[in-house]
């Protein structure tokens, strides 16, 4: 049987009855292996006369492979699957987040203040200063995760409903790890206007606007605009969150390689939201020669194919050498591959063509652009976006500290160089102890960078003027 890789989000828990006799538990644990599955906890849920229930949770590599070892396990002889679930289904089930109040309400007392009549009084002070939403609302700590559905997670245009369970998951990483309050907003529409209208409509409530998964090239107008015409930051985590933790990341490769930000060749797979962002982003801190690529090969000033206004902006601003032709002719001697696109795009062979001590970033997600195992032993530094290889590069090391910062001090935009003190925030939570190829970025498990994120943002929010007060103690 081919090697199966095995997932924990495909896991199963199976509800077995059991014979009391000597080794049957032994056969169905055999019968799980020979399946392939990875056998994770077993537990007594009743004991019988002459049986036993057990629930044994497997994780497997899909649903076909899920269903195979349900049927291996019911052919050992005397043993019988009472019910099987699918884990990750189940957590669903309901949704994953929930309001919780903050007081009890026990007593009269209790609703006299929470609601009529001692709410009017609050009602008319913020009537009289607006500002005052930020000290008796939730607007001081509440962030909404704004979608259209159109670009999710590699699935494309699912639609508002199916994103949901996306967004859900979203606030609970802004709670988890930002102690940030987000709420999912899921539209159904794909008009730039109207999304604009509803994030706008949203403004009174909440204190910054996440937008999520809205497809390219329209993600690029809808944020440039809310962030002129709202009072409150606006970042679309798909370009930034990711252009943050790409230049951590590659912080911490070029102290391992000995190399600087301005001698560097980048060649970004992918021109799209997070492609451009990282690009920018990358050329901010002082990256110089960039040479992006999409389906249609190299983007080059004067390209008429597949063009769009922002790939225009790309030809204009980047390539400067006006290489053209495909992906292969743009790695000739790059220092850097940053992959943002799709599955297996990037022939392994191809490392050789790259400088010295390459760096390669493959960051589709769930599968590579190219996969590490292909490539070790011949890129210096390798990074995903997956969890299961060293090296993750995962939005979830920035949002959620940026935006905890950025409340702190509760500031009106999110720019540049809170940016950048987010990146740099993150890189320096890797100890030259710690450092090394397989450890270039901190874990999302790591509670120094959440909060090293807010502490920075939250200085260079005041530094450059957008904070309206002065914010936690640096």
């Amino acid at each position: 049987m081919s090697k199966r890789t095995l997932s924990p989000s495909y896991a199963i828990i199976m509800r077995v009855r059991i014979p009391n006799h000597p080794g049957i538990l032994g056969k169905v644990a055999t019968a799980i292996g020979d399946a392939g599955g990875g056998i994770g906890a077993v537990n007594i849920v009743t004991r019988e006369k002459d049986s036993m229930v057990r629930e044994i949770t497997v994780d497997t590599s899909g649903l076909d492979h899920a269903r195979a070892i349900v049927d291996a396990v019911g052919a050992v002889d005397g043993v019988s699957v009472l019910d099987w679930l699918d884990i990750t289904f189940e957590i669903h089930r309901g949704g994953k987040i929930s309001q919780v109040n903050k007081m009890p309400l026990a007593t009269r007392d209790d609703l006299s203040r929470a609601y009529t009549p001692g709410v009017a009084r609050v009602c008319m002070a913020i009537a009289a200063d607006r500002s005052l939403a930020y000290d008796y609302t939730i607007k001081n700590n509440m962030v909404a995760v704004v979608s259209d559905g159109t670009a999710v997670l590699g699935l494309g245009d699912i639609g508002p409903e199916a994103a949901m369970p996306v967004m859900e998951g979203k606030a609970m990483l802004f709670r988890e790890f930002g102690k940030v309050e987000a709420f999912p907003i899921c539209v159904a529409t794909k008009d730039t206007e109207e999304i604009i209208k509803v994030c706008k409509y949203l403004e009174p409530t909440f204190g910054g606007i996440n937008l999520e998964d809205i497809s390219a090239p329209r993600c690029f107008e809808i944020e440039e605009r809310l962030k002129k015409e709202l009072d409150i930051p606006v970042f679309h985590d798909d370009q930034h969150g990711t252009a943050v933790v790409v230049l951590a990341a590659l912080y911490n490769a070029l102290r391992i390689v000995k190399k600087k930000l301005e001698n560097l060749k980048v060649v970004v797979l992918g021109v799209g939201a997070a492609g451009v962002a990282c690009s920018k982003f990358l050329m901010k801190a002082g990256v110089a020669n960039i040479i992006g690529c999409d389906r249609e090969g190299i983007i080059y000033k004067g390209r008429k194919e597949h063009m769009n206004f922002m790939k225009e902006w790309y030809a204009e601003n980047t390539n400067p050498e006006g290489v053209r032709g495909s992906l292969k002719n743009a790695l000739k001697d790059a220092d850097l591959f940053l992959g943002v696109s799709g599955p297996n795009l990037f022939k392994p062979e191809w490392v050789d063509l790259m400088a010295r001590d390459s760096i390669v970033f493959a960051m589709s997600n769930p599968d590579p652009e190219v996969r590490p195992e292909d490539i070790r032993g011949k890129a210096r530094i390798i990074a995903t976006g997956r969890s299961d290889y060293p090296n993750q590069i995962n939005n979830v090391l920035c949002f959620p500290g940026l935006f905890r910062g950025t409340l702190d001090v509760r500031a009106r935009d999110i720019n540049e160089e809170m940016k950048l003190a987010a990146a740099r925030a993150i890189a320096a939570v890797v100890s030259e102890s710690d450092l090394s190829e397989d450890f270039i970025i901190p874990s999302v498990f790591d509670t120094r960078v959440g909060e090293s994120v807010a502490r920075e943002v939250a200085r260079a929010a005041r530094e450059t003027g957008v904070a309206r007060r002065p914010g936690l103690p640096s």
